[in-house]
């Protein structure tokens, strides 16, 4: 769904779940109820599909989520390669399990910025930085669909 679409579907003081899709980790973040601030959630270790489904019904409940973002991993020209795929087929399988409305947004870069983030501003060192990539770059994702939600 395109982001206005998107933005008619949102109701008011909940939270937006974003997702930085990976096939062995999934980075997770939450909006706040009023939808202006993410913040890195959790990395969901992938296992299987019913353990994974599983895992996000709980932080939906638990976080009050009523929509998701995607992060879609463009390629530099802007073209979807095959993770880009794999992030849709993920998203479309998630949708039979869990009724909320959904978007992608293009996450170009955001691992690489993150890390620099994280370096640089937090001086974390490599091995706590690939605790906290995952996470970190779902709420990245997620912070640029909010503020973009914002100017609609």
């Amino acid at each position: 769904m395109e982001i206005q679409e998107f933005k008619q579907h949102l109701k008011p003081y909940t939270a937006i779940l974003g997702f930085d899709y990976g096939s062995k980790r999934l980075g997770v973040a939450v909006s706040d109820l009023l939808q202006n601030i993410a913040t890195a959630h959790s990395i969901i270790f992938r296992e299987n599909w019913a353990k994974d489904v599983a895992v996000i019904k709980k932080i939906i409940a638990e976080k009050e989520v009523k929509a998701i973002v995607y992060g879609l991993p463009l390629q530099m020209n802007g073209e979807e390669g095959d993770i880009a795929k794999e992030v849709r087929a993920f998203a479309e399988k998630l949708s039979k399990e869990i009724d909320l409305p959904y978007m992608f947004w293009d996450e170009r870069l955001s691992s690489s910025a993150m890390e620099k983030f994280l370096i640089k501003e937090v001086d974390m060192s490599r091995a706590k930085r690939k605790q906290k990539l995952d996470a970190s770059a779902a709420a990245y994702i997620l912070q640029g669909a909010l503020d973009r939600l914002k100017y609609l």
